[in-house]
């Protein structure tokens, strides 16, 4: 394999235009709310609104979801692994950005390689498909530029694997859909106060309302704001979330909502790029856990708009057909100082100067449609769906590189925060294009027998891009069909067995020495497991083997002079286990827990991408004691093993296995009133981040916060 070469100095646009959707909880369609699953022939529903029962509030699992297929399943006839974050795990453990929702999610390793960039993988591959209530468009680089909240979220799904069917493109790691909260029947209204480490500060409002009298309009309203300083040096972060919806019922059968987002970033601080890994002599550097490359001078802030609207309409008793319209803007402006160079151990000299001036402009729009309903065959009835969707995307931005670049820095100076801001006008970059996607899908779930049922379908879809990303043509024009194939058998009333498989189609903008844009990437992903739901649906248990295998997937292999990463395509084979188990364990008693483990091998069969741990494990956990009612306890525990990354012959970084633990204890002052206490990194254990590249930095150490909760 390949020298992974670091990236950073090109300043290539953290949200490429058809990845606006991840920019923050924005625009797309009606919630996929939990509501219990009936039988199987009642499965494939329209994807309604419901009151959530009280014990469902503080449940650790999902009744149903659709994030698989559009289709509102069950967990255990959902012919794919499914994890589900839920807003009851999110407030007990202030999982307050997507960073730590993912890091508490089986088999997904959270990849934070800057302050305020970060990458995600499952199954040993990039994140590429984010969706919002189903909707969504893939990232083109997997990564996401910000602290991206979740004030927004009712839950998180993870579909693991190539989900062929809705997701028409991207690696086959997994699917994150983003469910995000929705008015409630009646008045409700909550409140919460956050202090932590580092003068973090933090205000969540949360009011659900009816609008009128006969209560067919309602209203739901979300506002947050963080702000405070960090463990490392010179870093301040600072975000402000709003969040509306109105939901109008015009006829018994007809739905239109429409809604509005709106996230800011203010980091003061920012790293471009992170710590030198590695001295002069190949040996591997050991900082403390606050170091920052970052100048005084330095910001990278982030806002992002949008607007979407929805019309919902049951055509009859099993059809029903939705549409979704959505408008995503977003901006981003940054100063930054990137240092690169490997140091020499004794002196400490050896480290160089990249300041760059940033600035971009995306926009998105998006249209969605898709019917789902029921057909009789062969005396037994069977679901459908259907859809298609359009998007544009537009990408506006420029690079200000500044004077000094090259500049050999002092032991101290690369650290301090000292170096002088320059005029940015040494030379200019920067992008302008568009991609233009179509999709079609079809898929209908075959009930064969009592206990048996299979899920079939094809998604096609086309690309077109124009324009140019720092001197390289992004024209292309890209197509595909991928068929999607999934088996479910009812062992028993609660235990069912599933397989299935699917193909894979990636377009890439990646480029190799040529300058010429990487083939798409292709392949075929083939899942087995077993499943089982138990105490009425409260709790799901699942195991799966996966195998999948990718032709021609972009890989770094090297820079150019003027520091531009350039790609070539290689094939690999991706295979291993997971378990999965969430929700009621006993009365009070609620978990999330999962383990993976895979293998990654490369063209020569040697072991690739081994930044990447082979075996990860997460427990999540909160119980109620039966003697104190008004007490909860709960704890954390996340664990992978040792990963590296061989940078040249001479250089391999290492990162050894670790734990991080977590816990929890909140308080019923009153019916309406809770004091919680949260601690993380119990242990200080100090660790990196991520070996993604050949830079990197440390995680938090030892921290904590206080909560004053009220609910009404």
């Amino acid at each position: 394999m390949s020298v992974r070469a670091t990236p950073f100095p090109v300043r290539l646009p953290a949200l490429r235009p058809v990845a606006l959707a991840i920019s923050i909880a924005l625009g797309s369609s009606m919630a996929q709310a939990g509501q219990p699953a009936g039988d199987a022939d009642d499965a494939a529903t329209m994807q309604t609104i419901t009151v959530t029962a009280s014990h469902e509030a503080d449940a650790y699992t999902a009744r149903s979801s659709a994030s698989a297929s559009k289709m509102e399943l069950s967990l255990r006839e959902t012919p794919q692994s499914v994890s589900v974050v839920t807003r009851a795990q999110m407030d007990d453990f202030r999982l307050d950005n997507v960073n730590r929702v993912l890091a508490q999610s089986t088999g997904v390793t959270v990849e934070a390689v800057e302050t305020d960039r970060t990458y995600y993988t499952a199954r040993g591959y990039d994140i590429t498909n984010f969706q919002y209530d189903g909707v969504g468009m893939p990232l083109v680089f997997g990564n996401v530029s910000g602290d991206l909240d979740t004030a927004l979220y009712e839950r998180v799904d993870v579909v693991r694997g190539a989900n062929g069917l809705i997701s028409s493109t991207g690696n086959p790691s997994a699917t994150i859909n983003f469910v995000r909260k929705r008015p409630t029947a009646g008045l409700a209204a909550s409140a919460a106060l956050t202090l932590g480490s580092w003068n973090t500060r933090r205000l969540d409002a949360d009011v659900s309302t009816p609008l009128s009298s006969d209560g067919k309009v309602s209203a739901r309203f979300v506002l947050a704001h963080q702000d405070g300083d960090s463990y490392l040096d010179r870093y301040s972060p600072k975000k402000d979330v709003a969040y509306a919806v109105v939901e109008a019922k015009l006829t018994d059968a007809t739905t239109f909502t429409v809604g509005h987002a709106y996230q800011m970033n203010k980091a003061r601080g920012g790293m471009w790029g992170a710590l030198p890994m590695y001295y002069s002599d190949n040996t591997q550097t050991d900082y403390p856990i606050s170091t920052s490359t970052s100048a005084n001078w330095s910001y990278w802030n982030t806002e992002t708009n949008s607007t979407f609207a929805e019309l919902a309409h049951r055509i009859n008793a099993d059809w029903s057909i939705r549409t979704t319209l959505t408008h995503t803007k977003a901006n981003e402006a940054s100063k930054l100082l990137y240092v690169y160079g490997t140091p020499d151990r004794a002196t400490g000299v050896g480290l160089y100067s990249y300041p760059s001036q940033y600035a971009s402009h995306n926009e998105q729009s998006l249209a969605d449609v898709s019917a789902t309903g029921k057909f009789a065959l062969g005396g037994r009835q069977h679901d459908l769906t259907f859809g298609a969707s359009w998007s544009k995307s537009r990408l506006n931005n420029v690079s200000w590189y500044g004077r000094g670049i090259g500049t050999e820095l002092s032991a101290s100076g690369a650290f301090d925060g000292t170096y002088p801001e320059p005029l940015f006008d040494a030379s200019t970059d920067g992008s302008q294009y568009s991609d233009t996607r179509k999709n079609a899908f079809v898929a209908a779930r075959f009930n064969l027998a009592d206990n048996t049922k299979l899920l079939a379908g094809v998604n096609a879809v086309k690309v077109d891009s124009s324009g140019s990303a720092y001197g390289v043509s992004h024209a292309k024009s890209q197509s595909d069909t991928t068929p999607y194939l999934g088996l479910v058998y009812d062992i028993n009333r609660s235990v069912s067995a599933y397989a299935s498989y699917t193909e894979i189609f990636n377009p890439q903008s990646d480029t190799d020495a040529n300058g010429q844009t990487l083939a798409a990437a292709k392949g075929k992903s083939l899942e087995l497991g077993l499943k089982s739901e138990l105490l009425d649906g409260r709790l799901n248990l699942s195991g799966a083997v996966f195998k999948t295998r990718q032709q021609n997937v972009a890989e770094a292999a090297g820079t150019t002079a003027d520091f531009k990463t350039i790609y070539r395509g290689v094939d690999s084979d991706s295979k291993g286990f997971e378990f999965d188990a969430s929700g009621q364990l006993a009365k009070g008693w609620q978990a999330s827990a999962g383990y993976a483990q895979l293998s990654i091998t490369g063209n020569d069969g040697k072991a690739a991408r081994t930044f990447i741990p082979r075996k990860q494990f997460h427990l999540s956990s909160t119980y109620q004691l039966p003697a104190v009612p008004k007490l909860k306890v709960g704890a954390t525990l996340r664990w992978q093993d040792q990963i590296h990354l061989a940078v040249s012959d001479a250089v391999t970084l290492r990162q050894g296995a670790y734990a991080e633990l977590g816990l929890m204890a909140s308080y019923d002052l009153s019916k309406n009133v809770s004091l919680a206490l949260n601690l993380n990194n119990v242990t200080d254990k100090k660790h990196l981040t991520s070996l993604y590249w050949d830079q990197s930095l440390y995680a938090a150490g030892r921290n904590g916060s206080a909560t004053l909760s009220w609910k009404y």
